[in-house]
């Protein structure tokens, strides 16, 4: 264990083991900021993140749940022509990406909270800590790859295609000032003290959504590439930035978790206007006073420019809703008891 033999001694395990791969500090504390100063304030930074995101969207969701039990009541039925708003394209990606964040998020949370008694229930369920493993990295995989998909995608609307409602305009999916003003205004709304905005073909917490899967890919997925190949990243970069590479990937992982199983669930599903299940997702369709009422500058914008023919389509094949709602409560079953657990490993309970 001397300096001068770790390498040697590391290499018995770590065949491509070297200097920088020897820095890796096994007995770092993220609360001992003499020890670890990087990982503190690291660990300061996430949790601030977690706290924050958390706070806002909890106040956000708290908010809307009683003005939407209203609007419920006063809505109509839905009726009317489908109009197309997700193609087979988009709805085959989610449904991969919704797999593979399952997968993910079963098989890391055993090892994130392994002080649990029931993570070892839920490593066993899936055949052991190996095979969480091998499911985790086979998830991580699946999730690049909807994610180079996507942004292939993009890239061809963007540079082929030359289509620069990509980056601007009430078709994109960049964040904008409008969004800020729609926030405010949607808050008066929750209060009762204005109307309810008129969106367009993305709300501002749906781009919320959008680009926290880009800081998600950067931080959980470098940081997870970097756990599962150390002696490569080695090459370029001190052990030390493992210890920060672990806690930032499990911290960032437990905020996606919780944010995609509450607040996210929320928005998509649990809100009573659209509870027990938005099947959008999954059958591409939406009526016509769908999108007249909660995206109403959308609508009067395609109508404007007499586009509404254009995504006219006939209404989901019998057999998809079925399928679409079976699928959703699958995954909401899942989501709550995941959060469940998560909350009595937090509390201290095994």
């Amino acid at each position: 264990m001397s300096p001068a033999n770790l390498v040697t001694t590391c290499r018995q395990c770590h065949r491509a083991a070297n200097a920088n791969f020897v820095k890796y500090d096994p007995h770092a504390n993220r609360h001992d900021r003499a020890r670890s100063p990087l990982l503190f304030y690291a660990g300061r930074f996430m949790d601030g993140l977690l706290l924050a995101v958390s706070a806002f969207f909890g106040l956000h969701t708290a908010l809307w749940l009683p003005r939407a039990l209203r609007a419920r009541r006063e809505s109509a039925p839905h009726g009317g022509e489908r109009y197309l708003r997700f193609d087979a394209f988009d709805r085959v990606l989610h449904v991969l990406l919704m797999a593979s964040f399952l997968g993910l998020a079963l098989s890391g949370l055993p090892l994130l909270f392994s002080q649990a008694r029931w993570a070892r229930i839920v490593a066993l369920a899936v055949s052991g800590v190996r095979a969480a493993g091998c499911i985790h990295r086979a998830s991580a995989v699946l999730l690049i790859g909807v994610f180079a998909t996507h942004l292939g995608r993009v890239f061809t609307r963007l540079v082929v295609r030359r289509d620069l409602s990509v980056i601007w305009g009430p078709t994109s999916m960049m964040p904008q000032p409008r969004d800020l003003v729609d926030l405010y205004r949607h808050v008066l709304w929750f209060l009762g003290r204005g109307p309810r905005p008129r969106f367009d073909r993305y709300t501002y917490w749906e781009k919320f959504d959008y680009w926290a899967v880009f800081w998600g890919m950067g931080i959980i997925g470098v940081s997870g590439l970097m756990l599962w190949f150390p002696t490569l990243f080695a090459r370029v970069v001190p052990g030390w930035m493992f210890n920060v590479a672990m806690l930032v990937h499990g911290e960032e992982a437990l905020l996606a978790v919780g944010f995609i199983f509450t607040v996210h669930f929320f928005n998509t599903h649990m809100q009573p206007e659209k509870f027990p299940v938005d099947p959008v997702i999954f059958t591409g369709r939406v009526s016509e006073r769908e999108l007249r009422e909660e995206r109403r500058d959308e609508y009067d914008r395609l109508l404007a420019e007499n586009r509404l023919a254009d995504i006219a389509v006939a209404p989901a094949p019998p057999w998809m809703l079925p399928v679409a709602r079976a699928t959703a409560a699958f995954v909401l079953a899942v989501g709550f008891i995941v959060i469940g657990l998560i909350g009595v490993a937090l509390v201290g309970g095994r």
